[in-house]
């Protein structure tokens, strides 16, 4: 098998920080349903979590997972009492705020840790003096609990996103062409000032979500055919509230930023995608004498080298009302384990929807797009950890 070209059900993971662990629990229940992606990508946070799903054996994937959500919240855990937080939780917004402030200032467990001396008391032209924190924590973390050896075993195909610092363009780092070792993961999360440029023969990286948070149009854009399903999973939503507050106004500046990135790089590459199949059609209804013309064929086997039909199911957290602009770096181990639970319930929602589950075949080269997940409804968690929903 050309582990290039087969890739049928495919998991785009967007950047999102603190939000990540909402991807744990998409994961999670993608197992627990017997979905198997052969392809996993990443962006930032998403390339962490790539690591962690393509770096074990199926059977340990979750386990490593929870194992670092669990290391990176440990620095706030959860209380042992969980009173019944509601949507406007005046306790749990400062509770949420209060562990942002503490990761701010201390750092987070296995993940990274505050410049001793800071940055402006560091030489200048070193990788202390560009950045205000140390990611030596996420580099023993991550190699402690990925075996890179399977990740390039071919099991999965992989591929993590970063930015050249020097020439400012987007580089995929794809296991089907190199061997990816620790370096590429944490490239793809080296957002600055915060954390330092990753070095990678010769040039350095940071993290791929400044050019784009998602994936998607790389993974693609690879030779295959059949029909690819696609789940793409967003931590920034596109649709919110109306801002009333200036915390509510860095909320949604943020959501916006991010989510529009994945948003453009999906509808274009459905609108090409679309257009592509209306050419091959098109092309089969010529006669035979132009079929054979040499610009007929060039044309035809360049759209044909990717005419997989097409279904993505967009999965895209939605932040409680409690939440506001520290979301993404907000490590508590009561919000991890709420994100972890919203993308669990959201994969439920959306495999068993009657839309999915009663869809007929793709049209040959169709694209189809699944956000089954109501925009208009906010997970709660009630006193029994059980994820339910409400109107918002």
């Amino acid at each position: 098998m050309d582990r290039a070209r087969h890739h049928d059900i495919v998991l785009v993971l967007q950047g999102g920080g603190a939000l990540g662990s909402y991807q744990a629990g998409v994961y999670e229940a993608l197992a627990n349903e017997g979905v198997a992606p052969n392809a996993v990508g990443g962006i930032s946070i998403g390339a962490i979590n790539t690591a962690l799903i393509a770096g074990n054996a199926p059977a340990e994937r979750v386990a490593r997972l929870r194992e670092f959500w669990e290391r990176v919240s440990s620095a706030f855990p959860e209380p042992a009492w969980i009173p019944a937080w509601t949507p406007d939780s005046y306790l749990h917004r400062w509770l949420n705020s209060f562990a942002a402030g503490q990761a701010v200032v201390f750092g987070v467990p296995g993940f990274f840790a505050p410049r001793m001396p800071p940055a402006p008391l560091q030489p200048r032209g070193t990788l202390g003096a560009i950045s205000y924190y140390d990611t030596a924590p996420l580099k023993e973390t991550l190699e402690r609990l990925v075996d890179f050896g399977r990740l390039n075993s071919g099991e999965l195909r992989v591929a993590v996103g970063a930015v050249n610092v020097r020439t400012g363009n987007m580089a995929f780092f794809d296991s089907a062409r190199q061997r990816l070792d620790v370096r590429h993961i944490m490239a793809s999360g080296a957002l600055p000032p915060g954390f330092p440029p990753v070095e990678i023969d010769g040039e350095f990286y940071w993290d791929g979500g400044l050019a784009s948070n998602t994936p998607l149009n790389y993974l693609l854009e690879q030779p295959g055919d059949g029909h690819r399903t696609v789940f793409q999973v967003d931590l920034f939503p596109a649709h919110g509230r109306f801002p009333t507050t200036m915390e509510r106004v860095a909320e949604r500046e943020k959501d916006i930023r991010y989510s529009s990135r994945t948003r453009l790089n999906t509808n274009m590459d459905v609108a090409r995608r679309r257009a592509a199949a209306a050419a091959l059609r098109l092309a089969d209804k010529l006669p035979p004498e132009l079929l054979d013309s040499p610009d007929v064929r060039e044309v035809s086997e360049i759209l044909r080298a990717n005419s997989a039909s097409l279904d993505i199911i967009q999965l895209v957290y939605r932040a409680q009302r409690y939440e506001t602009d520290t979301k993404d770096y907000e490590f508590s181990r009561l919000t991890m384990h709420e994100h972890w639970a919203s993308g669990y319930a959201d994969v439920l929602q959306t495999l068993h929807d009657p839309r999915w589950t009663q869809r007929g075949p793709t049209e040959p080269y169709g694209v189809r797009v699944f956000d089954l997940v109501s925009p208009d409804r906010t997970p709660v968690i009630t006193p029994l950890g059980v994820l339910e929903h409400e109107p918002a």
